[in-house]
């Protein structure tokens, strides 16, 4: 799905605001080469403070600018847990790649793990997992989903393509019933799973409603 489309339906943002040229020729020459797919990304939201005002902490141009560990460090840092425990990142040995895999470090020097084959997936995923946080029409609740409550999840709602790995949980998926309402799905494992979901609008939670009513416990 094209980002600009996720941000203006889920974030509300019609215009977003970008980084400047000069912005990210500084970050390019600190790590010797960047990623096409995060200079496009950059160029387009990196000033965009309401993607921020979300779970976690987009790391942008400006950052690398007031944070000098951001650009001594070995890997180029995308997005930061809120607390620091996940960090996502494209390692320096793949920054020459148009759009390279997206690891998670687990703190400074924590295992690596696969969070997406793809920038480009990354982003959308990334993207999809931290709107839902500040959509404002929500239950205010997560909610513990049966297989049961998985197949009408299924049958009832489209699945979105980006798939989130190993972000605190082995996969996170995302279902709407259209552009503007979302559902993030986290699978705990054993056949477990957590749910929390959201609206943009009155009329898209209410329409996301016709098919999350009653589904799950509350946790």
């Amino acid at each position: 799905m094209e980002l600009r489309q996720i941000v203006r339906d889920l974030y509300g943002v019609g215009q977003p605001q970008g980084c400047t040229e000069e912005e990210i020729t500084a970050v390019r020459e600190k790590f010797g080469a960047l990623p096409a797919v995060v200079e496009d990304f950059w160029r387009t939201f990196g000033r965009t403070q309401r993607l921020n005002y979300t779970q976690d902490n987009w790391i942008f141009t400006e950052d690398y600018q007031k944070w000098k560990n951001l650009a001594e460090d070995d890997d180029l840092l995308l997005l930061n847990e809120n607390q620091s425990v996940y960090l996502a990142c494209v390692r320096r040995e793949d920054l020459t790649l148009p759009d390279p895999p997206v690891y998670l470090r687990r703190g400074e020097e924590g295992p690596w793990e696969l969070s997406a084959p793809t920038v480009s997936e990354f982003l959308e995923a990334a993207l999809l997992y931290e709107g839902v946080w500040q959509l404002e029409h929500n239950p205010e609740e997560f909610y513990e989903l049966s297989a049961g409550d998985m197949a009408v999840v299924h049958a009832k709602l489209e699945k979105r393509p980006a798939v989130l790995r190993n972000w605190f949980v082995t996969e996170t998926t995302f279902y709407s019933s259209r552009p503007d309402n979302l559902v993030v799905v986290m699978d705990m494992g054993d056949g477990d799973y957590q749910a929390l979901y959201g609206g943009a609008t009155e009329e898209s939670y209410t329409a996301l409603l016709e098919v999350m009513e009653g589904l799950g416990e509350p946790i």
